[in-house]
């Protein structure tokens, strides 16, 4: 098949969620021409769920990624309002670090970083069809199973660019719905758009699809909480960086609060 392509890029990156973020960085840092993809700008590394970086398991991979590195566990470091070792009771192997995310900050330092990266581009577009070209029969890559070879992506304006490789990070948000209680919302996390239209492109190809589920909590005014009725959880008075390359005495910090609650027979009925 033919296309006209409006720019060509090594990598595409779909997507601008915790795995966008850190796919696009680690293609631009080795030197490929990348653009990542996003539906809304303003929404970059984003955490529409729960405003948090690591806990139990999670925060084994945030120190791989530094490792290798990436820059989530960098970010958090320079925007937690809290930050607590979990599982102090237990023995070391199962420790683990979680620091709650001031959610707004987050985003907009790791934006700053995104809009400062050598050859990344960021545009605002929903990406809707992978473009694919056929395998000649006696390429190695047909022999392996592959019928079909990555050569772009079209968005729903019709903009189509050419990439050598392209990366799917859509998280939650393909053909995504909110449920609350009995009611449906056909809508992704936190209100924002859902991508309604890659989902059918990946289906053509063959690719077999399955739904993810995550859970949001409430948001609730501050001010209309009885906090007598809780029990209050404190930062680690001694903060352990999640970067191996931060400066622990600059982390820390005054931190906020957590409070801890439980539910009642009401709330299960």
């Amino acid at each position: 098949m033919s296309y006209e392509f409006d720019e060509n890029f090594d990598v595409i990156v779909v997507g601008a969620g915790h795995a966008g973020v850190e796919a696009s960085l680690a293609a631009a840092r080795m030197g490929c021409k990348v653009l990542l993809a996003t539906i809304n700008l303003e929404m970059l590394a984003f955490m529409p769920c729960n405003p948090s970086i690591g806990g139990s398991a999670k925060g084994i991979v945030v120190r791989e990624i530094d490792a290798l590195g990436g820059e989530m566990g960098k970010n958090i470091d320079k925007t937690f309002i809290q930050s607590k070792m979990l599982n102090v009771s237990k023995g070391p192997a199962v420790h683990s670090l979680r620091a709650q995310a001031d959610k707004a900050e987050y985003s907009r330092r790791m934006r700053q970083i995104l809009e400062n990266q050598e050859h990344l581009v960021i545009k605002q577009a929903e990406v809707c069809d992978l473009l694919w070209d056929d395998v000649n029969a006696d390429t190695v890559s047909e022999k392996a199973g592959a019928t079909k070879k990555i050569r772009g992506v079209r968005t729903f304006t019709g903009t189509v660019y050419e990439a050598k490789a392209v990366i799917l990070c859509t998280g939650t948000y393909l053909k995504a719905r909110c449920l609350c209680g009995e009611s449906i919302t056909y809508t992704g996390p936190n209100g924002l758009q859902a991508a309604n239209h890659l989902t059918d492109s990946l289906k053509e190809m063959g690719i077999a699809m399955r739904r993810f589920k995550t859970g949001t909590p409430a948001r609730m005014d501050k001010r209309s909480i009885d906090f007598s009725k809780m029990e209050e959880q404190f930062g680690d008075p001694r903060v352990v960086p999640f970067s191996f390359s931060t400066d622990p005495e600059s982390v820390q910090i005054d931190q906020d609060s957590c409070w801890l609650t439980y539910t009642n027979e009401k709330t299960h009925e």
